[in-house]
C-alpha cells in the first residue's frame, strides 16, 4: 500500500532524504519516529502527493507518484501539521466540500457520522475559526476519514488533542488497521507509539537507521535504543 525506492529529496543543495526503502502493508500500523529535521514531515508530504521526489520511486495506494497523484489523493487520509479547513465555513460545510470532492453521494449520512466519531455534532453549526486548536484538529481528523481511505498519513495528529480525543484517535487508527488500511504515522510520543504500532521505524539523517515489528524489541528499553540510534 505504501512503497518507497530509494527515495531521495533535496532542497538545493541540502539533502533532507538520502535513500529511503519503506513498505507498509495493508493492516499495518507503523509509526514513524526521529527527531526534529530528520525529516519525517518531508517524506509524508510526498507520500500525499504534496510534494515532488528528487529521485526514487514511490507508490501510494497502488498509485506512482508524481504521475498518478490526483488517483492517489482519492484513496489517501492526510492529517498534516496545517489542518487543511476554512475557516469560514462551519465544520459542517467544511466537510460537504471535502465530500464533493471525493464523490460522496449522499454525503449527509458519512458527515454526520464522522462529527460524531470526533465529539463535534453539538459545534457543527460554528465556524471552524472559532474552534480550538484542538478542535481543529478534530475536524481535520473527521476530514481525512471521512471516504474512509485504503491509506493514513498522520503527522503528529494528537497535537492539541485532550485525553478524550486522543483515545478517540487510537480506537479509529486501531479500526482502521482492523479493516485492512495501511496506516503511517509520525509522533514524539513514544510510549503512545509504541503501544499502538504493528511496526516501528526511525529515520534519521535523512535514512531509516532501525525497523523492527512488535515483538522483536523490547518496549521497556526501546528509549535507550532510540536515543543510541539517533545520537549515532
Amino acid at each position: 500500500m505504501i512503497e518507497t525506492r530509494k527515495l531521495a529529496k533535496a532542497f538545493g543543495l541540502k539533502p533532507v532524504l538520502r535513500g529511503v526503502d519503506l513498505s507498509v502493508q495493508p493492516g499495518e500500523l507503523a509509526v514513524l519516529l526521529g527527531p526534529n529535521g530528520a525529516g519525517k514531515s518531508t517524506l509524508l508530504r510526498i507520500l500525499a502527493a504534496l510534494s515532488r521526489p528528487t529521485a526514487g520511486q514511490v507508490s501510494v495506494a497502488g498509485c506512482a507518484l508524481p504521475s498518478e497523484a490526483a488517483e492517489a489523493r482519492q484513496r489517501l487520509g492526510v492529517v498534516l501539521h496545517h489542518p487543511l479547513l476554512y475557516g469560514d465555513l462551519t465544520a459542517e460545510e467544511n466537510l460537504r466540500f471535502f465530500a464533493q470532492l471525493y464523490g460522496i453521494e449522499p454525503p449527509a449520512q458519512r458527515i454526520a457520522e464522522a462529527l460524531k466519531q470526533v465529539g463535534l455534532t453539538a459545534r457543527r453549526h460554528d465556524l471552524v475559526r472559532t474552534y480550538s486548536r484542538g478542535m481543529q484538529q478534530r475536524l481535520a481528523i473527521a476530514r481525512a476519514s471521512l471516504h474512509r481511505p485504503a491509506v493514513w498519513l498522520f503527522d503528529e495528529p494528537y497535537t492539541g488533542l485532550d485525553v478524550a480525543a486522543s483515545d478517540m484517535l487510537d480506537r479509529m487508527l486501531q479500526a482502521a488497521a482492523e479493516r485492512g488500511g495501511a496506516i503511517l504515522m509520525t509522533t514524539h510520543d513514544l510510549a503512545r507509539g509504541l503501544a499502538l504500532a504493528h511496526r516501528v521505524l526511525v529515520l534519521t539523517r535523512g535514512v531509516i537507521a532501525f525497523a523492527a515489528r512488535r515483538g522483536e524489541f523490547d518496549p521497556a528499553d526501546f528509549a535507550r535504543t532510540y536515543a543510541s540510534i539517533v545520537t549515532a
